[in-house]
């Protein structure tokens, strides 16, 4: 197996807390007018657009910045954003892209909707040696921690929903159904939730019956005396297909909710005559409230609940349930139980969105950590426009995405909405979607400085809006193919952001931990300091569940050694007959290479080729093993540790025409050999 190792220049930041950085940007309507006297704040300074619509703040320096902009005319908004991803080294002036704002008009309503919602099992009882978020007594307080990072998002909208998927108790139930995962949550996350502005609560799903009618009517009491508004789950058919009506700036809206099947097991999971359960959400049930609330001159929202968990597109029974209800007059459909994002798409004028992902949940598998809240502005029955915020699940908490899991997200939603013809163009930190769905976007050129012996390149700072669409050598038998990253915050960069560590590594009682003393990139890597011939090991907490078996892969790292060492890479799968517990305690670690690393003051990388498990593997993760081969203490730094997943075979370049699997979602890009120094690829994007 061939092993690159490169050395390169450490290219880190470090701002002085004295110095000030300037942020810099523009405001502009819809139409891409500028905006004069919008007041932005920042960090507790602010100030007024001018007459062209630039703003200009300066403050201290910070890992995050939280941009607010208000004006009475327009709606507010927020953007978040990390220093790393306005500079990528040492800057005293980061510029924002142009932030777009939606004027309040007579009869205009901002809708917010999140994803899937819960707050038991791992948040009160934690896997892999991790602190509860939650603990008895401080229910209260924890549950309000928890929703605190998204709170004034959901705040400035007219009206906001989640998908509470899960039973609400004080413990848990004594009877559950026969399936095998059950959630519930203590009824604290009501008040949490209102807290931060949610006011409805979408209760057709396959986890609201988990304790059957003792369960399902303890938690309508609780959600009942909460005060917040559901629909979607009743103790019986005829009250769980009850719509939730409510006026919003002088219009009627319909609240629709509904599950996707009825379940494998007996009880069932949905209302029948004489049982408790969701809503189902048959083509019958669909067409008879729709046509109904429809007749009663009332703006239809319906959510849905189905598809196929973790995959990246609707089923076609899902898919053709929300179209026909388009069809038979529904003004806005969300789904949601996938547990990743899908894509968007403007349907006859209506917008569907077909998974909202993850909004506060435990599942601690990567691919389930990007979400986003769907901000919708509703003329009435009429779809104006649509926001895109992105979420990143920072240790089962929901914080704004910055950096790579901004891209990532961003990127996903982006690729999947333009196969369904719906075009997300940025606006700032988030993406937008217009009715006329017809911006245009410029072409842009990006380069590449080859080094010599380096084949992979991260594709992050290019932007998630355009795609890739042209690749430019000089050399003629260079050939290229496009990957993604499996790992989450693997450049560590936001490992500590908004008060919640990344729980996706191995730090518990371990011999690495976050340093901002040396980085490649940024200013935070992972350090351990090493006694002559001791070794320590690092890697992923857990299993890569969403993956491609038997496929190519590369692992990516910067390392910097003060004298001489040894690493060990690894993989270690969990087999479909394995439990989490014996996978990871007693599944076999498949050695993939070791290297020699020498001692130096540059960061070398290194490139690490080898293939995924094969098909009787659900999941897989990536571990290191450091041994100090000197004979003094060693202080050993990691940086910028990407697990690639290869989208496509090597090809030429040329116009891209068609990418197959998940290229238009690709992170980095490879060569089939190295070059010399200096050499230039040219990547054009539209």
């Amino acid at each position: 197996m061939k092993t690159i190792i490169l050395f390169c220049f450490m290219v880190v930041f470090t701002l002085n807390a004295t110095e000030q950085v300037i942020v810099t940007g523009r405001i502009l309507d819809i139409a891409d007018n500028p905006l004069s006297d919008i007041k932005v704040q920042l960090q507790g300074s602010s100030t007024h657009t001018n007459d062209k619509g630039y703003y200009s703040v300066k403050v201290a320096p910070a890992d995050i910045y939280e941009l607010h902009i208000q004006n009475e005319a327009y709606y507010s908004s927020i953007h978040t954003f990390s220093h790393f991803e306005l500079a990528s080294s040492k800057a005293l002036k980061l510029t924002i892209d142009d932030i777009s704002l939606v004027k309040k008009m007579q009869g205009r309503t901002l809708f917010a909707f999140a994803g899937d919602v819960m707050m038991g099992r791992r948040y009160s009882q934690p896997n892999f040696g991790h602190s509860a978020l939650i603990t008895a007594g401080q229910e209260d307080k924890d549950t309000k921690a928890i929703v605190k990072n998204v709170r004034p998002y959901l705040a400035l909208a007219d009206y906001s929903a989640v998908n509470l998927e899960t039973v609400i108790a004080e413990t848990q139930p004594a009877v559950a159904a026969p399936k095998y995962v059950t959630l519930h949550s203590p009824p604290e996350i009501l008040t949490a939730l209102k807290w931060a502005g949610v006011d409805y609560l979408n209760l057709g799903n396959n986890h609201i019956y988990d304790y059957l009618d003792l369960g399902l009517s303890t938690s309508l009491a609780y959600i009942s005396k909460s005060g917040l508004a559901h629909s979607g789950a009743g103790l019986n058919q005829q009250q769980a297909l009850l719509p939730y009506r409510v006026k919003l700036n002088d219009r009627d809206y319909s609240m629709l909710s509904y599950v996707g099947w009825p379940g494998k097991y007996r009880p069932n999971q949905i209302a029948e005559f004489t049982k408790g359960g969701a809503a189902y959400g048959s083509n019958e049930n669909i067409s008879a409230a729709v046509a109904t609330e429809v007749e009663n001159n009332r703006t239809v929202i319906m959510q849905y609940h189905g598809s196929t968990e973790y995959s990246s597109e609707p089923t076609l029974n899902t898919e053709q349930r929300l179209k026909s209800a388009i069809d038979l007059g529904a003004d806005l459909a969300i789904g949601h139980h996938p547990h990743v994002s899908q894509g968007l798409e403007i349907y006859n004028g209506k917008l569907i969105a077909y998974s909202l992902g993850n909004f506060i949940f435990d599942q601690f598998y990567s691919a389930t950590q990007h979400s986003y809240i769907l901000y919708v502005w509703m003329d009435g029955d009429t779809f104006y426009r649509a926001e895109i915020i992105p979420i990143y699940l920072k240790g089962y908490i929901p914080t704004p995405a910055t950096g790579m899991h901004r891209y990532t997200g961003l990127k996903r939603l982006s690729a999947l909405s333009k196969k369904r013809g719906s075009v997300i163009t940025p606006s700032g930190g988030h993406g937008v979607i217009s009715h006329n769905n017809s911006k245009q976007t410029n072409t842009i050129t990006q380069p590449i400085n080859l080094l010599q012996g380096q084949r992979v390149y991260s594709l992050y700072s290019n932007g998630w809006s355009k795609d890739l669409a042209k690749v430019s050598a000089v050399d003629p038998t260079l050939k290229y193919r496009l990957g993604i990253n499996l790992l989450n915050g693997s450049d560590f960069e936001s490992f500590s952001t908004f008060n919640t560590n990344e729980r996706g590594w191995k730090l518990v009682n371990g011999p690495f931990k976050l340093s901002e003393k040396l980085a490649f990139s940024g200013s935070k890597s992972m350090e351990t300091e090493l006694a002559p011939g001791t070794a320590a090991s690092f890697g992923m907490t857990n299993f890569r569940r969403v993956f491609a078996s038997n496929n190519p892969l590369t692992i990516q790292l910067k390392i910097k050694s003060e004298h001489a060492a040894k690493i060990e890479f690894f993989w270690q799968g969990r087999k479909n007959s394995q439990s989490l517990v014996n996978a990871l305690e007693q599944g076999t670690k498949h050695k993939i290479d070791t290297l020699d690393i020498e001692a130096g003051t540059d960061w070398q990388t290194i490139e690490v080729p080898f293939h995924s498990p094969h098909l009787n593997y659900r999941g897989f993760r990536i571990l290191l093993v450091i041994t100090n081969n000197s004979e003094q203490k060693n202080s050993i730094y990691l940086d910028d540790l990407a697990l690639i997943e290869w989208q496509s075979a090597f090809a030429k370049p040329a116009e891209l025409l068609q990418l197959n699997r998940q290229s238009t979602q690709a992170s980095y890009i490879g060569f089939n050999k190295s070059v010399e120094d200096g050499a230039t690829v040219i990547l054009t994007y539209k």
